[in-house]
């Protein structure tokens, strides 16, 4: 894939494709080491930006180097994150893909500690890079304590 990094709207900088890319056609592999969820925890406690990706069962994270980690989020994404058997993680079109747009994924978080407030300007955005589940899961907790 031709693949580059530029100004995004959505955050900071975002990774576009130069070429169009066909749905279902594998993007580029999220690499980095591979560490323990505590060990990115430790590593990630007092900056504001990670790159990880959680793997396997959420116990283990990518420690994202590479393009694939500015592929920024977006509440209706045209890319898709794809766990093979071999444990590496690629980043497939959802949808054909013109050449100049920039490629995101749904992050669908579901752990931090922050707001992780979305800024992707989808006309459906749900306001939060959390998946739904993690978004329901918060809003009941903060119901518990409030009583």
């Amino acid at each position: 894939m031709a693949l580059v990094i530029r100004s995004s709207e959505i955050h900071a900088a975002g990774c576009y494709t130069t070429a169009p890319i066909r749905k279902g056609a594998r993007v580029i592999e999220y690499t980095g080491p591979r560490i323990t969820k505590d060990q990115g925890d430790e590593i990630y406690d007092s900056r504001p930006v990670t790159y990880l990706f959680g793997v396997g069962d959420g116990t283990a994270v990518i420690d994202g180097h590479g393009m694939a980690m500015f592929i920024n989020h977006s509440c209706d994404p045209n890319c898709e994150t794809d766990e093979d058997d071999s444990g590496r993680v690629w980043v497939i079109a959802s949808r054909n893909i013109k050449a100049g747009e920039e490629l995101t994924y749904d992050y669908l978080l579901y752990d931090g500690e922050d707001d992780a407030t979305c800024h992707c300007g989808a006309s459906k955005c749900r306001g939060s890079m959390y998946s739904p589940e993690e978004i329901r899961k918060r809003k009941r907790a903060a119901k518990r304590k409030e009583k």
